[in-house]
């Protein structure tokens, strides 16, 4: 999984991503002090990965990963030079989703870039840059498939759909509230990578004193909840001072800190959760004394191709999967036990694997 994030500048966005992968992006109190785009990978948490390698004695343990790219602030007139934000708009364009970080908080002693703090102006900014980055896109597109479209069938109904798309942004439309008439019209709008068909993902930055009542009396967040819910978004309300320190203690030390705040988890973990509803993921899980790793698979997805995310021979020779529920196993005491109170299926190429399962997969090449 892949995650871009975006805002205005000194919203708390590289502050953010400090935090989330501790990746020491340069964070400071003036407009564009991330020139350049910072990219950093941080392991999923899941407990069930420590559970099951210290079933197994696994040598190794490998959690799911999510690569956070981070860019620059942007501002009004980005998609046109203005700001460095428009240069690294391109890093983005293959991110699964885009976090956006919006100010839920007064300090005045951190500049805003529009001289107050109003979520939905900051919002509509954002939202409008990337359409007009996406309109860039279209053009272009738009200019190449009429060459095209005169002797080739395919390419006159791509510029339909192309030309349909231009018109629904310039009306001040994202892209991914565009009804799909087909799925062939669905996958060629995918392939266009447009930032306004990405999912979004909206982190309200608070101050420390809204963080333990998740924002529940900050006018900010009502208001950035209120945009989500008309947008089929999600929100989590962090604090990207308080995740900075977070980031800078060690597992014990972080589990405390966060008690003692009344929180009952980072904001990584608040993080993990929409994103994967989000973007219909969930997780399986491979077990052994070698290692124990947790696989990142479409909900809904067959025996076959989640085998085909470890390795493409096993999706092409499968056979059979013995599936067992990581919890039955656990609980069973061994995988022997486990088999021997029927707890382990064997499943073909129709079975739809599900969040937890422990799979051993059969295949012949």
């Amino acid at each position: 999984m892949k995650l871009g994030i975006v805002g205005l500048p000194n919203v708390g966005k590289s502050t953010l991503f400090n935090s989330l992968t501790k990746a020491g992006a340069e964070s400071a109190n003036y407009p564009f002090c991330t020139i350049d785009p910072n990219v950093g990978v941080v392991p999923v948490p899941d407990p069930r990965l420590k559970l099951l390698s210290d079933f197994y004695n696994s040598r190794k343990l490998t959690p799911a990963v999510i690569e956070f790219v981070d860019i620059a602030g942007l501002v009004k007139g980005a998609s046109k030079g203005e700001g460095l934000g428009n240069q690294f708009l391109a890093n983005i364009r293959e991110c699964d989703a885009i976090v956006h970080v919006v100010r839920c908080f007064e300090d005045s002693n951190v500049i805003h870039v529009d001289g107050s703090v109003d979520p939905a102006r900051d919002i509509e900014t954002i939202d409008l840059e990337l359409i007009f980055a996406d309109l860039e896109v279209l053009e272009r597109r738009i200019a190449k498939t009429t060459r095209s479209a005169m002797n080739d069938k395919t390419a006159a109904a791509e510029l339909v759909t192309l030309k349909k798309l231009k018109a629904w942004l310039e009306d001040g439309k994202p892209a991914k509230s565009l009804e799909r008439e087909n799925d062939d019209e669905a996958d060629f709008i995918a392939s266009l990578t447009l930032l306004t068909d990405k999912p979004v993902i909206y982190a309200a930055n608070v101050a420390e004193d809204d963080l333990a009542d998740d924002g529940a009396d900050n006018p900010y967040v009502q208001k950035v909840r209120s945009i989500a819910d008309a947008e089929g978004s999600r929100v989590f309300v962090i604090c990207a001072k308080i995740e900075e320190e977070i980031a800078e203690l060690d597992e014990e030390e972080s589990r405390e800190f966060l008690q003692e705040l009344g929180l009952s988890e980072s904001g990584l973990d608040k993080l993990i959760a929409p994103s994967y509803d989000l973007l219909g993921l969930m997780s399986f899980l491979t077990a052994g004394e070698q290692e124990t790793r947790a696989w990142t698979i479409k909900k809904g997805t067959k025996a076959p191709q989640a085998a085909g995310k470890i390795h493409s021979d096993f999706e092409r020779g499968f056979i059979k999967a013995e599936v067992v529920n990581y919890k039955d196993l656990l609980d069973a005491g061994s995988y022997a036990a486990a088999r021997d109170k029927g707890l382990i299926r064997m499943e073909g190429k129709d079975y739809v694997v599900k969040d937890g399962d422990v799979i051993l997969f059969r295949f012949n090449v």
